[in-house]
């Protein structure tokens, strides 16, 4: 199966601003991102779309095909960084449970929020279920989280080495999945 990923284009929020699954607006940029993100992805058709729920997910796959054509759900979302959602990075770095979650962020759940394990089980999970069909051509619109996950289930990469691979907004990325 050809798993094609798109990360959703660029958000409307301050820089260094932590907003995993925060509902955040798209920049003025969006239109002309989607157009180049149709581009790159060419005419070909895919057997399913699925996407994140949150709107910057949503708005890019209705963008891609009608919105009666792709699939919301929910274990794509962007990993949920609990009470430090909407609070700048640099706020949290140096606290006593910023420099805990820092220290080990695979195991360590941020505050009310989730860990990169439990991202990566979620994420497992849907892969699990794809397996489970015949599809040949699947496009997932989602998170960096998230595509930093398929990048260790998929290519068993270790956390650390899809946390170095940049990924841009917009950006597309191809995984060949073996069932």
């Amino acid at each position: 199966m050809k798993l094609t990923l798109v990360r959703h284009t660029s958000v409307d929020v301050p820089k260094g601003l932590c907003y995993g699954i925060t509902d955040v607006p798209l920049a003025e940029t969006f239109r002309n991102e989607m157009e180049q993100i149709r581009k790159k992805l060419g005419m070909g058709t895919f057997d399913a779309v699925f996407s994140s729920p949150l709107s910057r997910c949503t708005k890019l796959a209705t963008g891609i095909v009608p919105e009666s054509d792709f699939r919301i759900d929910h274990r794509l979302t962007e990993l949920n960084f609990g009470n430090w959602e909407m609070l700048q990075w640099e706020s949290f770095y140096e606290s006593d449970e910023g420099k805990i979650w820092y220290s080990d962020y695979v195991n360590n759940r941020c505050p009310n929020g989730e860990s990169f394990a439990d991202l990566l089980g979620r994420t497992d999970f849907f892969l699990a279920d794809l397996q489970k069909t015949n599809f040949k051509r699947v496009l997932v619109v989602t998170h960096a989280g998230v595509i930093r996950a398929l990048m260790c289930l998929i290519q068993h990469k270790t956390p650390q080495e899809a946390f170095q691979t940049p990924l841009e907004y917009g950006q597309i990325v191809n995984f060949n999945f073996e069932k």
